[in-house]
């Protein structure tokens, strides 16, 4: 009679009657208090509401023949009245025992949740804390970028006023240079007139006995040519007084480049151009010794009709 009592007992606390055949053949059917601390335990069970299926020799058989066993030896009315008082006391009891479980559960999962929400904040004072020095970092690296831009943007002016600087002198000395090739061909021309001239020998006066002796011409084995080009500048060399005229003109076709355009060479005083046939004689013999001065003219393009025009 134990045995039903504790069943029925769980099944009119509102417990499952598979759970609480469970719980009854688990706990060896050694009463309500065994049989719900089971329950409290396995109550996340997958299988706890599954049909049980007791094995063989299982206590809720063997209770079962005991139990009719004992219906031949009842006891009286006031033994079954005692009987339904002492379990009114026991179901009295573990419901007293289920509230004190079901209030110290909500209190474990209230500090379960406080600890949880203290974990949660600690947690993210951290995270605060990494995403702060990580901000302190990236601000502290673009800052040093912006640090060695600058630096190089620095570098960078000081290398273009450098340039300009010696870009203007370059100019300046170009213009100094020109001044000095100017004031040289200014000057070649008119020392090269004087220096063409037989020199007078004034050593030795004449004497009344005799004529005087003929002055003796200079020979000269080098001659310094100027040649005014296209674009109005001038170069100068110095070549030998043997070589040919055709060494002037492959001298100035270095200097105008390969591309460039075919042309002829003149002196402006007395006016003469220079043929083919006198590129290869040699500047002695064409008067361009010891100096001279020479033009680069384009040569004149021959149209149909004999007409000639000048590039």
């Amino acid at each position: 009679m134990a045995e039903q009592t504790t069943l029925e007992s769980l099944l009119e606390m509102g417990f499952g009657k598979n759970s609480a055949e469970k719980a009854v053949a688990n706990t060896g059917n050694q009463g309500i208090e065994r049989a719900m601390d089971w329950l409290q335990e396995h109550q996340n069970d997958p299988d706890i509401d599954e049909p049980y299926v007791p094995p063989v020799g299982n206590v809720l058989e063997a209770d079962a023949a005991d139990s009719q066993a004992s219906t031949a030896a009842q006891p009286t009315a006031a033994g079954a009245a005692n009987d339904e008082a002492d379990l009114m006391e026991k179901v009295q009891k573990i419901e007293e025992e289920k509230s004190e479980k079901v209030k110290r559960l909500e209190q474990l999962m209230r500090e379960k949740q406080a600890e949880r929400i203290e974990r949660e904040r600690v947690e993210e004072v951290e995270r605060e804390k990494q995403r702060r020095r990580q901000g302190q970092e990236l601000t502290h690296v673009r800052q040093k970028m912006q640090d060695e831009e600058r630096m190089k943007l620095v570098e960078l002016q000081q290398r273009e006023k450098m340039e300009d600087k010696i870009a203007k002198q370059r100019v300046k000395d170009k213009i100094a240079r020109d001044r000095e090739e100017r004031m040289r061909k200014c000057g070649g021309g008119s020392s090269g007139a004087v220096e063409s001239s037989p020199p007078v020998d004034t050593s030795s006066p004449p004497t009344s006995e005799g004529p005087p002796p003929p002055s003796a011409k200079k020979e000269y084995d080098e001659s310094r040519i100027q040649v005014r080009l296209l674009d109005g500048s001038a170069i100068t060399a110095v070549f030998k007084a043997q070589e040919s005229l055709a060494a002037v003109r492959v001298y100035v076709q270095t200097k105008t480049g390969p591309g460039g355009p075919d042309f002829n060479l003149l002196s402006p005083y007395p006016r003469h151009v220079y043929t083919e046939m006198d590129m290869e004689k040699p500047l002695k013999e064409l008067g361009l010794v010891p100096s001279a001065v020479l033009i680069v003219t384009k040569k004149p393009v021959v149209w149909p009709e004999n007409r000639t025009f000048n590039l």
